[in-house]
């Protein structure tokens, strides 16, 4: 439509132009007619093409849906053709199709095959054939399970189980899940024809799932009135560090190394000063573990000698931080610990060379995009000794758990602020951690988020992330009033518009370990 945007536009006059009168502000009021396309944000859903009709639009739906904006699924089910099987809707024509119960085929489910050949059963299970031609079991290795043995050891659910991939489809009633295109779930909320559904997990598939963030993955199934009712689902809670580093899984907890009588605790209380990116001036001491790494040579002309990127000190001698940040010989390279104002040599400051530096084997860029961004430092000692524990100098713990999306951590650091300007004083911001699944959607990273990877921001209030200068610090998460570094800071597009993106350190608790050993740190 037409509308009539009201321009103010004060024009400056000088004392020249108006006497001796003062300075004069003339308001010019203008109206200028505005034609607003009712396209111009698709309003079709389902990928309808709109098509402007006078001052209104219509939607064009593609097949199966229909509606005034194609918000609606045609029922291709109503007519019950699956015999033995459940009816789903589909996206090509005809439009539907058969899940079939086995040992039932065809297009309508109804010719059964022998249920034993082939050998319906996965992972090395044995079918065993009842008297009823159409009955059988599976009886499955050790530490499978599931009616076709389908279900690992590894599966299990992080969290709420917002992140749960696996292949459980039975609830703890021991009901089976529709499927998420069953034409039974065409009006409720959650079904494969929602917006993002892939984000949520949710496909042409019955296994559990938990797209309102739920307590634990759940499904919906089919009550004996016909009615549909959801459930929660029979799967477990994964133990700590269920899920595996590249180079095998830890033996035994890893939370805190030798060396300081404790780590993760800090003596600081948080205390807001001034306004990372959207972060907070941090209280000296608040996080005694970042480390600013240094260099004497400059790297580019945009970024001079000095501090160039974070670290977290674990170890007396140890420093962990992103391999990207290590392209730089030791010679050049100085770790400063206890540090909050870059421009002021502090007393509490402790400064050391790098005697070596261990960058993870398989760490790689693809496409400009850091896999695997993990790197430890191990100090020079100064006069035979690495870091002094003290109020500004301590180490963080290592995880020995895995932390739920939702929960809020801590990320610290020197890096560019709104100004675009890397900050003097160490700063800090909380985010939230963010499930990879959801991280991996079409409006934020579309698919290029790896499990060596973890994303954390505010998606309702975007603002707080951390930039450059520094990567390679710790977004570090607490329990129990102990902290632990979760993630190292490794890469991120749009500064302070789409979450961070952090290496998992949970991922490679092996292989800092087998370093530090290696190397006599343990």
């Amino acid at each position: 439509k037409a509308q009539s945007i009201l321009v103010v536009r004060m024009i400056l006059k000088s004392d020249e132009q108006v006497g001796a009168s003062p300075l004069l502000f003339i308001a010019v009021i203008d109206f200028r007619p505005r034609i607003i396309d009712p396209c111009l944000s698709n309003p079709c859903e389902h990928g309808g093409d709109c098509l402007v009709s006078g001052d209104n639009f219509t939607c064009s739906c593609p097949a199966p849906f229909s509606g005034n904006r194609c918000q609606n699924v045609q029922n291709k089910c109503k007519n019950n053709p699956c015999d033995r099987g459940e009816c789903l809707i589909t996206q090509s024509p005809p439009y539907y199709r058969c899940a079939c119960k086995h040992p039932y085929r065809g297009p309508d489910c109804s010719t059964a095959v022998p249920v034993c050949r082939p050998n319906p059963c996965q992972n090395g299970g044995i079918c065993s054939r009842h008297r009823r031609r159409t009955k059988f079991t599976c009886t499955c290795p050790d530490q499978f399970k599931g009616r076709f043995c389908e279900i690992g050891p590894d599966d299990c659910y992080v969290g709420d189980g917002y992140s749960y991939r696996g292949k459980v489809s039975k609830t703890v009633e021991q009901h089976s899940c529709l499927y998420w295109n069953s034409h039974l779930l065409l009006q409720e909320n959650y079904n494969v024809f929602m917006e993002d559904a892939e984000t949520h997990g949710l496909g042409e598939h019955n296994f559990c799932r938990n797209p309102d963030g739920d307590k634990k993955p759940w499904c919906f199934i089919k009550a004996n009135n016909a009615k549909v009712k959801w459930e929660y689902c029979d799967i477990s809670a994964c133990s700590a560090l269920d899920i595996a580093d590249p180079e095998g899984s830890p033996t035994e907890p890893l939370t805190k190394l030798p060396g300081f009588d404790s780590c993760g605790r800090t003596e600081m209380t948080q205390r807001k000063v001034k306004r990372i990116y959207g972060g907070f001036k941090s209280t000296a001491g608040k996080h005694p573990w970042q480390a600013s790494l240094q260099t004497s040579l400059p790297l580019t002309v945009s970024m001079p000698q000095g501090h160039y990127c974070g670290g977290a000190l674990i170890h007396p001698c140890w420093v962990l931080t992103a391999a990207h940040c290590t392209n730089i010989k030791t010679k050049h390279l100085k770790v400063v610990l206890g540090d909050q104002d870059l421009k002021k040599t502090e007393f509490h400051e402790q400064r050391f060379g790098v005697e070596k530096i261990f960058k993870y084997s398989h760490y790689n860029e693809s496409e400009e995009i850091p896999h695997n961004d993990i790197a430890l430092l191990k100090l020079k000692p100064v006069d035979g000794h690495c870091a002094l524990e003290s109020k500004y100098v301590k180490t963080v713990c290592l995880p020995d758990s895995v932390f739920p999306s939702g929960t809020e951590c801590h990320i610290s650091g020197w890096g560019v602020t709104e100004t675009g300007e890397g900050s003097r004083q160490l700063l800090d911001a909380k985010v939230k951690l963010i499930a990879n699944a959801l991280c991996n959607s079409h409006r934020l990273y579309d698919h290029m988020i790896d499990d060596s990877m973890i994303c954390a921001g505010n998606l309702q209030k975007p603002g707080k992330d951390s930039c450059q200068g520094d990567s390679g610090g710790p977004l570090t998460c607490e329990k129990d009033g102990t902290y632990y570094v979760y993630g190292i800071v490794s890469w991120g597009l749009e500064c302070g518009k789409k979450p961070g993106v952090y290496t998992q350190v949970t991922k490679f608790l092996n292989w800092i370990k087998a370093t530090l050993q290696k190397e006599g740190g343990l």
